[in-house]
């Protein structure tokens, strides 16, 4: 009897998450103007409300639909901000990452690596973390890692300050904020190689184009687009 028992008990639950699901729609998940209002991916949810305050984590080729296959060890988060009536997510950019990967094949043995975290202040007002990493050819003594340090930390908080956040963003993605770090530094030392490994995003960014002007965009399946797990959890600090 027991036995029967614990069977329906099993039986019962097994019902009760079908239904849960059953009960969920599926919601489509869409960049915001900066990323040209793209579709990242869909999310399932009981209600809209639900979704307000997900993260999802997808990478810059897959955004680009593809055609950029040199970033993808470049990680985009964002965070749903709003869901319309048109069940479709809206979301703010927070920040990126580069693949753990990518960093270590970065900085090999008998090479010096300097890491860094520098709050910034765009021309609009938006405040950001870059936390950028630079690579030696050679082990470098500790004197020239700090004037490093200090030059990478002066050259950001004033390129920083005279971009918008639009601006800043695009070039830290693109490599162009790297290219200038490596120019500055290079009075100093020739660096191998300086990328920004992640930055955080403290406020909102202005969105690039309202939806309205944005070019149209194609369905989940279209530019490689991320399922998102209904419980995805929020980018590790």
């Amino acid at each position: 009897m027991p036995e029967k028992e614990s069977s329906s008990r099993k039986a019962a639950a097994a019902r009760t998450v079908k239904d849960k699901w059953r009960s969920k729609v599926w919601y489509r998940v869409q960049a915001p103007g900066l990323f040209q209002h793209a579709i990242l991916g869909e999310t399932p949810a009981s209600e809209p409300d639900q979704l307000v305050g997900r993260t999802l984590e997808t990478t810059l080729e897959e955004v680009s639909g593809g055609t950029d296959l040199a970033k993808a060890h470049v990680k985009l988060r964002f965070q749903i901000t709003q869901v319309g009536a048109d069940q479709v997510a809206q979301t703010r950019f927070i920040g990126h990452d580069l693949t753990n990967d990518y960093v270590r094949r970065l900085a090999r043995r008998k090479r010096s690596k300097i890491d860094l975290s520098v709050e910034v202040t765009t021309r609009d007002a938006v405040k950001m973390v870059l936390k950028p990493v630079a690579v030696g050819e050679q082990r470098l003594q500790s004197r020239l890692r700090a004037e490093l340090r200090h030059k990478i930390q002066e050259i950001l908080v004033e390129e920083a300050a005279q971009r918008s956040a639009v601006e800043l963003v695009r070039e830290v993605l693109g490599g162009e904020l790297t290219k200038l770090l490596a120019h500055g530094v290079k009075p100093l030392y020739p660096l191998k190689k300086i990328e920004i490994r992640r930055s955080d995003v403290l406020g909102q960014i202005a969105e690039e184009l309202p939806p309205s002007e944005a070019p149209e965009v194609g369905t989940p399946s279209d530019g490689g687009a991320l399922a998102m797990s209904p419980d995805a959890p929020a980018p590790a600090a």
